[in-house]
């Protein structure tokens, strides 16, 4: 029988979350592993999970089902691209251009030359081409239609996309969808995966928080300078990989310790394979207080 343990929690918008989530990702990626993994861990405490896949959504739904736990709350992800189009096309069909664009318009200057892998490709979007990406509400709204506040309060909005519509200076657009998104009752993170760049140009949207990958080890692009933005950065940020991609699992304490304390990180998702890890990280977490709001006076 599994020990019950807690984490701590913090509070966005009115709503409870636990300061760690769990994503589940076994070796086995099969529905069954994340199933029994996702079943273990909230056996031990767990109440909310990353769910980053429709696999990962429909386990939480069963899980939700069978405990009939309404307590329970998952953080479903919403791809940026899902609300953009050029030419009245999904955007995703012109990547390879997108990518030579930003690499020809911002690596030389604010981006290290390996974030892209190597391309044939020359074509790049002009400026009236940049100008006329449109948001795309049709595609944008069957994509939320397969999600429920009820499942996900929050929705994490942007990832890889998310990074390139601001490179391409459309922040607009991701305002949209984060005001879509807000209408069909959720309540929206914004994340991204280059830290330093991400940050300041992402904070006039109407986000809860912002998510980008941050630990002890390893912040893009620079870690010293990622650190930097962060201490300054008055919004809550949720720190994506915590642990280094398990590399930092023995160290999980120092870790929760760096974010919490030193970077006054609000939240982290930490992925785990198996039992043994989630109660590593229940272990270490327990250490850290929850994060109660100021009263409104």
């Amino acid at each position: 029988m599994s020990i019950i343990m807690w984490f701590p929690t913090a509070v966005l918008e009115g709503r409870k979350l636990p300061r760690v989530i769990l994503s589940i990702r076994p070796s086995s990626r099969s529905e069954s592993a994340i199933s029994s993994l996702m079943k273990e861990a909230y056996e031990m405490g767990a109440w909310s999970f990353d769910l980053p896949s429709v696999q990962h959504l429909q386990t939480f739904r069963d899980l939700r089902h069978l405990t009939e736990d309404e307590a329970l709350a998952g953080l479903c992800h919403l791809e940026a691209e899902e609300g953009v189009a050029f030419l009245g096309k999904p955007l995703h069909r012109f990547e390879a251009k997108v990518v030579e664009t930003i690499r020809k318009n911002l690596i030389s200057s604010l981006l290290p030359r390996d974030v892209f892998p190597p391309s044939s490709s020359s074509d790049v979007f002009t400026q009236k081409e940049i100008d006329r990406i449109a948001f795309d509400p049709v595609r944008f709204d069957n994509a939320l239609s397969l999600l429920d506040p009820e499942d996900s309060p929050f929705l994490m909005v942007g990832e890889r996309y998310g990074d390139w519509l601001l490179a391409l200076g459309r922040i607009d657009l991701l305002k949209e969808m984060i005001g879509r998104v807000r209408q069909k009752g959720f309540i929206p993170i914004f994340s991204g995966h280059w830290t330093t760049f991400t940050l300041p140009k992402a904070k006039p949207l109407d986000a809860a928080a912002y998510a980008v990958p941050i630990n002890k080890r390893w912040g893009l692009f620079d870690r010293t300078q990622a650190c930097d933005v962060i201490k300054k950065f008055d919004r809550p940020v949720i720190s994506l990989n915590p642990l280094n991609d398990g590399k930092l699992l023995g160290e999980s304490q120092e870790a929760f310790s760096f974010l919490f304390e030193e970077l006054k990180i609000y939240l982290a998702i930490a992925r785990i394979d198996s039992e043994a890890e989630a109660k590593k990280i229940f272990e270490a977490a327990q250490r850290f207080p929850s994060l109660i709001p100021p009263r409104k006076a």
